[in-house]
């Protein structure tokens, strides 16, 4: 057995020969000064370290001190793993603070942007309580263990109370005992449950949603909250310590790769992991897929859409393993890719994954999974990809799998190479060529059953959630949806590829359902026909509603889409005549289905960066003077001098400007606040050098 090591130390040369410095450790002047014995006895130690969580969590603290410079005390390792011990750095003078509420949640923050926080995603975080509370009541079931939920009526006791005769309330006390006995065991907000989930955050910056977890999600056994960022750690403690959760929540410093790698055993997994990443999860994936249970839930959201919507389909690929496409269904396409790239990482380690719920809003996209384990079940994943055939002309898209899977005797399936492709190189409808995409997921992005116990628990406890009037109406719309159709058509990417009036969307819906096929909304766009029909009963019905609003066919070009659509006579005659289910119940009842801006200049938050400039009035000038800074400036020579003269000059305040009064930027000392506020620009060699340019070169701090 190996003793725990104490925290080495380097003497180095001070006020007093021989002290000890223990705020200068470093392992590199220990090495140098050492023979071989010792060294190896160091090795010994470093392994030590390193096995132990509580010792390598106090090297880590006196690394991060030593290079911050700050004074420190012996640290008490049973408290940093529960996250009590009290933030003792100091801070500079005019450090400010915000505190926010959110959820049964209080959180302190700086108010520099040097731990990200971003209150629109609210939304994202109420959402995930809420499918982790329905998780934690499913397994927890089968254990016999019953989650009580703040808010929540409990059904079973009303029922028991109105079912029970008259009679049985003269029970002897042993038959009391023996019902008391029967009653199955139960799990509080806030208590730990020794059966309960394991859940991990890799990425928790504040530590308001491992916090929101420990108040509000019922069935938990701990809570690790992780950051790579010392001063995000720092945060947490005390967060943790304001909330009084210290008993479930663990803050972790690391990297969240490797801590997810070091769970890879079965007995260490975790029951629940959530990634919530500034950016791409992509470099999580492979680990997350290693370290979540049997069963267990996965968590991952992904920020980077201009990626996933097509802009870089190249960039896809090397994140993803999937071409993006420019399309009018990219959001659900970004879904199905992030749902590929989790199966084809799970697939390497003979796991699958199967959707539980996956939400396009706002700026991002969210998936929640669950991860198994299986051999045969692997061998049935090619068969759920698929790729797309799109026109590049009309926009309509065909489905490829990858994989066939055909019954066999004996109730088997048999695995076998798809065949194709299903279109010919032309489009069949404009004569235009086709991009290819993909592979994407081509299975459903739900379980409607799953949805279904979230959206009555949300329903039946409105006032749990600030957003659950939005949770409601999102889905609502997503138990709607057609579940075995990918991808959908929107309305007026229909009626501007022929150039005519735009019908209603009741109009279409009804004439789909006439002909005799599905229709339904989908979440991820207010315009979006999701149906079963093929793109040629689609086209044949908008030549239809052309024919009742006629298109001035002189003006289209022979060769344009519009115009080889029109061409061609319809075969199928639609009916427009309202139909009463065309109308969605969730549009019916007025939900909240798609989001309207929560705030001005909402969407993604710039990334957290350490001595980050404070959020508030400067920000917001800030804002307002690069506004449109990329456009041309007006043409009136007056009003684009005066407009150059808001910029300060970058080579006066170097001192290396030789164009004195001429120069058109400002050479007047800026205030510390008007720093802040503008960027300095580049002074033009010449006086007539286009304004255009110096203006576009002011790159850095753009928004």
């Amino acid at each position: 057995m190996i003793c725990p090591p104490t925290v080495p130390t380097c003497r180095r040369p001070g006020p007093n020969p021989g002290s000890v410095h223990r705020d200068q450790f470093d392992f590199r002047c220990l090495e140098r000064r050492i023979g071989g014995q010792r060294r190896a006895r160091m090795s010994r130690a470093r392994t030590v370290l390193w096995l132990s969580p509580t010792l390598r969590s106090v090297l880590s603290l006196y690394r991060a001190r030593f290079m911050e410079g700050q004074p420190q005390g012996p640290p008490n390792p049973a408290a940093m793993e529960n996250g009590t011990e009290l933030n003792r750095e100091e801070r500079p003078p005019g450090f400010q603070e915000t505190t926010i509420t959110e959820g049964a949640a209080k959180i302190v923050f700086p108010s520099a942007n040097e731990v990200f926080y971003n209150p629109v995603q609210e939304f994202n975080r109420d959402l995930t309580c809420a499918v982790i509370t329905e998780f934690a009541r499913i397994q927890l079931a089968a254990k016999g263990i019953q989650i009580k939920v703040p808010g929540e009526k409990d059904v079973q006791k009303v029922v028991v109370d109105l079912s029970e005769p008259k009679e049985d309330k003269a029970e002897p006390k042993e038959g009391a005992n023996l019902a008391l006995e029967d009653q199955p065991r139960t799990a509080a907000v806030g208590e730990i449950c020794e059966e309960g989930l394991r859940v991990l955050e890799g990425l928790a910056a504040s530590g308001l949603r491992s916090i929101r977890f420990a108040r509000e999600v019922p069935g938990l056994r701990s809570v690790v909250a992780n950051d790579a960022s010392a001063r995000a750690v720092a945060l947490m403690r005390r967060n943790v310590q304001l909330n009084e959760v210290a008993h479930l929540v663990q803050p972790s410093q690391a990297d969240a790769r490797m801590l997810m790698y070091q769970h890879q055993k079965a007995s260490e997994r975790f029951d629940v992991i959530d990634l919530d990443p500034y950016g791409s999860p992509a470099s999580f994936l492979d680990a997350a897929v290693q370290a979540v249970s049997e069963g267990g839930l996965l968590c991952v959201t992904c920020t980077d859409m201009a990626v996933l919507a097509g802009n870089s389909g190249e960039t896809c690929y090397s994140k993803y393993g999937a071409m993006a496409l420019k399309s009018r269904a990219c959001h659900e396409m970004a879904l199905r890719t992030v749902l590929h790239s989790l199966d084809l990482r799970a697939n390497c380690y003979q796991r699958f994954v199967v959707p539980l719920l996956s939400i396009s809003a706002d700026f991002y996209v969210r998936v929640f999974v669950r991860v198994f384990t299986g051999q045969a079940k692997v061998k049935a994943s090619a068969s759920k990809q698929a790729l797309v055939f799109q026109c590049v002309g009309c926009g309509a898209f065909h489905l490829q799998r990858l994989g066939k899977a055909s019954a066999a005797s004996g109730g088997r399936l048999k695995f076998s190479a798809a065949c194709g492709p299903p279109v010919a190189p032309e489009c069949e409808h404009c004569g235009q060529r086709h991009q290819l995409g993909g592979p994407m997921w081509a299975e459903p992005l739900h379980d409607v059953e799953f949805v279904g116990r979230v959206l009555e628990a949300v329903s039946a406890n409105p006032g749990r959630f600030h957003t659950a009037e939005r949770i409601r109406g999102v889905l609502s719309v997503i138990t709607e949806e057609l579940p075995d159709v990918p991808l959908y058509y929107t309305l007026d990417q229909l009626s501007s590829t022929i150039h005519c009036n735009t019908p209603s969307l009741l109009q279409l819906r009804s004439a789909l359902l006439h002909a005799g096929f599905r229709v339904s909304l989908s979440h991820a766009c207010k315009n979006a026909v999701k149906t079963d029909a093929p793109s040629s009963a689609l086209w044949d019905i908008m030549r239809c509603w052309e024919k009742e609003y006629p298109v001035k066919r002189e003006r289209l070009s022979e060769s344009s889409p519009a115009f080889r659509i029109l061409r061609v006579e319809p075969r199928l005659q639609a009916n427009f005549t309202i139909r009463d289910d065309a109308n969605p119940s969730s549009r019916q009842r007025g939900l909240k289905r798609f989001q309207a801006n929560p705030e001005a200049n909402w969407g993604p938050r710039p990334r957290a960066r350490p001595g980050g400039k404070a959020a508030g009035e400067t920000v917001e000038e800030r804002r307002r003077l690069l506004q449109n800074k990329r456009k041309e400036p007006v043409e009136d020579p007056a009003e684009r001098a005066a407009w150059l003269k808001t910029f300060p000059c970058k080579r006066f305040k170097e001192g290396t400007c030789q164009q004195g009064d001429q120069c058109c930027y400002s050479h007047s000392a800026p205030s510390p606040k008007a720093t802040a506020e503008a960027t300095p620009t580049d002074c033009p060699e010449a006086p007539s050098q286009n304004p255009a340019e110096p203006g576009a070169a002011t790159g850095p701090g753009i928004e």
